[in-house]
């Protein structure tokens, strides 16, 4: 959740850290602060955004070789000044940043309260850099030491970085459960540490990636690796291929915005190379390499949050449909805690775009002690979750920087849609013309969403205008289109605070019809290969109670013309592949909506992109 910099080197830290917490803020933004360490160490931070830190440590001293950074989701405490991270030691001799959730803080609170210490914060991170300190002057040692006994005591997740004012050559961090990021410059004696590789990418291509359970020391220039268990680890250093230009808005107002333009570049890459529509040929290694275990397979469970989770349904449509195995999809929070029956003979698919999601993780974690096979989707290189897979496919989406995910969407469904394919094919279960069909059909995806994108943009700004300030709004769907129906219902409530609901249409009548008024707009995925004529008769249904109609339909529909108040077109394709198109008018409707009403369109409130802790 939480963002976090550190720098390490022969240069002034306050520029590294400033630019990294803006490139960080979608990770958190309820309070931030830096501590800069040359001779002093100085600790600013404030509530509120990170712009806002900048002006109050402009008018201070910011030099410093050395520094820590933090952007904080709130867990602990509420969001406000004294609880905004960095929290010292008692002597104001340590400094530490921490993302995620030390589980048994109020336990080791008690412990050292017993022991006289006081707490200025309500935060679990203060119990923590006070049990260090408390451990370094009991124990009399290093500060390495200090901070690898106190792990050893600790319960939860943690990304961890820390300064120490009588050791300024000393640099410790370490993970687990939370990401945390080292980059290695060309410079001698230099590092920077993020939680993720974004605001690295601009000073060092060369990045190791810390395990759970390791701790990095930086002293005198010289980086080494342990593990808590003070085990020493060789690092494995990997090079970065996010470009600058990626991070940037390119002109558009807002990041979502871009990202929602960028999906046709980004569902063409999520399949560049992964198939041949003409040869049939299909090469997508990781399941390939699997063969003999997919044909044995008894059912896949797929897990994931939110977005994903959304994507995961249509996933489900997508295996079953073609590779006629079972498929049950799961919240990840949930699944780990119901004591679930995986056996050696499931294949677990984990969808996530930060590859960080902790009960996604917790899920992986779980299965695979009972011996399913792993397989991972996501989108961010050298995260967790392809770490901890068998195998998996990566998205290849691009950075996404808006809360709301919008290209991570599409481009898992891509990735979904050619698992399906797949493994349709390795258990013989779908002829060769129907595979051609299918890969020709996804070819030209991707320029079908851009001449959407081109042909609805302005339409749906104007419909967002009409009804921006509706206090519910329902989205109905049917077969792939429900997924759509609960992913287009999310994207309103993410970025624009309008209560809405997605549902299979033909629930509604048992229950939310009651709902239906002059006052409620209902969107309805109405594509002509999807249960068309039943759809329709669900839009009448809210049309004999005066509700108000946005229908997305396939071009050159004319029934639902007649009847709904607004249609938006979208080109024909696959029943099976119309979540790829009938989702992008949704978000671009919750955009507009979002900016008409004065929100904060990438960063919502309350909201944190990577979910690193439960």
């Amino acid at each position: 959740m939480c963002g976090i910099v550190a720098y390490y080197g022969p240069d002034d830290a306050y520029d590294f850290l400033i630019k990294g917490l803006h490139r960080l803020e979608y990770r958190g933004y309820d309070s931030a602060g830096i501590a800069l360490l040359n001779g002093e160490l100085r600790v600013y931070k404030n509530k509120g955004k990170v712009s806002e830190l900048e002006e109050i440590a402009s008018k201070g001293n910011t030099e410093g070789t050395r520094g820590i950074g933090h952007t904080r989701w709130a867990t602990h405490g509420e969001p406000n000044t004294i609880n905004a991270h960095p929290h010292l030691s008692p002597d104001g001799d340590l400094a530490l940043i921490h993302n995620g959730i030390i589980e048994n803080h109020d336990t080791l609170k008690k412990a050292l309260i017993e022991r006289g210490n006081t707490f200025k914060s309500d935060t679990d991170t203060e119990v923590l850099i006070h049990l260090i300190d408390a451990i370094q002057q009991a124990e009399g040692v290093d500060l390495f030491e200090a901070v690898r006994l106190a792990l050893n005591e600790v319960v939860g997740a943690y990304a961890i970085v820390i300064l120490s004012k009588r050791d300024p050559n000393t640099l410790i961090a370490a993970r687990k459960g939370s990401p945390l990021v080292v980059g290695i410059s060309d410079k001698e004696g230099e590092y920077f540490l993020a939680s993720d590789a974004t605001p690295i990418v601009e000073y060092t291509r060369k990045v190791t990636y810390l395990e759970d359970g390791e701790i990095v020391s930086i002293h005198d220039g010289q980086m080494t690796i342990k593990t808590i268990e003070n085990v020493s680890k060789t690092p494995f250093i990997v090079n970065l291929e996010i470009s600058l230009e990626a991070l940037e808005k390119g002109g558009y107002e807002h990041f979502m915005l871009k990202e929602i333009f960028e999906q046709p570049k980004a569902i063409h890459d999520s399949m560049r190379g992964r198939f041949n529509s003409e040869t049939l040929h299909f090469a997508m290694a990781s399941l390939n390499e699997f063969q003999d275990k997919i044909r044995n397979l008894d059912r896949i469970v797929i897990v994931g949050c939110g977005t994903s989770w959304h994507a995961g349904l249509v996933g489900e449509y997508l295996i079953e449909e073609f590779a006629r195995l079972p498929v049950e999809v799961e919240y990840a929070s949930e699944f780990r805690y119901r004591n679930p029956i995986i056996t050696e003979d499931d294949m677990v698919i984990a969808i996530s775009q930060s590859g960080e999601t902790a009960d996604t993780l917790a899920a992986l974690e779980l299965a695979k002690s009972k011996g399913a096979t792993i397989y991972g989707v996501c989108n961010v290189v050298g995260s967790s979750i392809p770490r901890m897979t068998h195998a998996g496919a990566y998205t290849h989406a691009g950075p996404e920087i808006g809360v709301a995910s919008t290209k991570a969407f599409t481009t898992q469904v891509a990735v979904l849609t050619l698992i399906a394919l797949g493994i349709a094919g390795i258990r013989g279960k779908m002829k060769r013309d129907k595979l051609r069909q299918m890969f020709a059909e996804l070819d030209t995806i991707p320029q079908k969403v851009e001449q959407l994108l081109k042909n609805c943009a302005d339409q749906v700004e104007q419909i967002a205008a009409e009804y921006k300030d509706s206090k519910n709004f329902l989205y109905l769907g049917r077969g792939y289109n429900f997924p759509v129906a609960l992913e287009g219902a999310l994207k309103l409530k993410e970025i624009s605070y309008i209560h809405a609901e997605g549902y299979p249409a033909a629930e509604m009548k048992h229950g939310p019809i009651a709902l239906i008024d002059e006052e409620m707009p209902v969107v309805v995925i109405a594509t002509k290969r999807n249960y068309y004529e039943k759809v329709l008769s669900n839009i009448q249904e809210v049309k004999a109670r005066k509700g108000k109609i946005i229908a997305v339909v396939t071009e050159g529909d004319e029934k639902v013309k007649e009847i709904a108040d607004h249609v938006i077109e979208i080109p024909d394709t696959e029943d099976s592949l119309t979540p790829l198109l009938a989702t992008i008018p949704l978000q671009l409707l919750s955009y507009h909506i979002a900016v008409m009403r004065g929100c904060n369109v990438d960063q919502p409130r309350n909201l944190a992109k990577s979910v690193t802790v439960e």
